[in-house]
């Protein structure tokens, strides 16, 4: 069963995905620059072969006529290029309509596709949580918390977990709560959720649980993604300049643990 929340999202996205987008999806599948397409199958295919080979404009077109049937695949990879601006001109409401798509087709969980609408319930918690500049999608942290946690609990998403957990942490959209924000953060953590374990690590640092907490941000570190390394070797580094050299050699040890580096 859909949450409320996307409910309430869809009906903002659905006037202008028939008014804005629908001249754009009913496309010709010979416009695609190949035969005609008979199935969205077959146009999520060429557009695959299109993007891969580096013609993006023509991958869009075939996209565009798969997304129209309700091909799943289609509606995100749009979503991702216009989120990106990946061979078209950056735009979060465009990202935003073609994952509400996703979210109001809805899938049977552990289907293949469901790593769609788990992705798609993620993409939207954040629009709807800062909100759209210049778009009918406002700020809306209530909201957003629904989404993430429709994505957490129904599809297990670790990012949704982490973003719980962080909303719980600073009482954003939901009452305040260190011990619910730990236990969204353990489950993201559980993973391999690098921003989940710096955050987590650093919250039992606080706590007093200095060599557990050192060790988490020590392997958070090594997981992180580039783009998250700046912070979390922040939160890293002074943690360990205020631990006795005891603690950090046996956080160090326990990180190796961690990331199964032990002998």
């Amino acid at each position: 069963m859909r949450i409320q929340g996307s409910i309430r999202v869809g009906a903002v996205a659905a006037g202008l995905l028939l008014a804005g987008m629908g001249s754009a999806l009913a496309l010709d599948p010979a416009s695609t620059g190949g035969a005609p397409l008979s199935n969205p199958w077959e146009a999520l295919r060429d557009g695959f072969d299109k993007y891969r080979s580096g013609h993006k404009g023509e991958a869009m077109e075939a996209y565009r006529y798969a997304a129209e049937k309700g091909q799943l695949g289609a509606q995100w990879k749009l979503a991702r290029m216009y989120a990106d601006g990946d061979g078209v001109t950056q735009n979060d409401y465009e990202a935003f309509k073609f994952y509400s798509q996703i979210v109001n087709q809805g899938v049977e969980h552990g289907s293949v596709e469901a790593a769609y609408v788990s992705d798609a319930l993620v993409a939207i918690g954040g629009y709807v949580r800062k909100g759209i500049p210049g778009s009918p999608v406002k700020a809306d942290p209530v909201l957003a918390q629904e989404y993430y946690r429709d994505a957490a609990t129904n599809y297990r998403n670790p990012t949704a977990q982490f973003e719980l957990g962080r909303m719980f942490l600073n009482g954003e959209g939901v009452k305040a709560s260190v011990k619910q924000a730990g236990r969204w953060l353990q489950l993201a953590a559980e993973k391999g959720h690098a921003g989940a374990q710096a955050t987590l690590g650093n919250l039992l640092y606080q706590r007093g649980k200095v060599v557990r907490g050192l060790a988490m941000l020590t392997a958070a570190m090594e997981r992180a993604d580039p783009r998250d390394r700046q912070w979390i070797g922040g939160m890293q580094e002074e943690a360990f300049a205020l631990a006795t050299e005891a603690d950090r050699r046996t956080a160090i040890a326990l990180a190796q643990d961690m990331l199964g580096g032990a002998k």
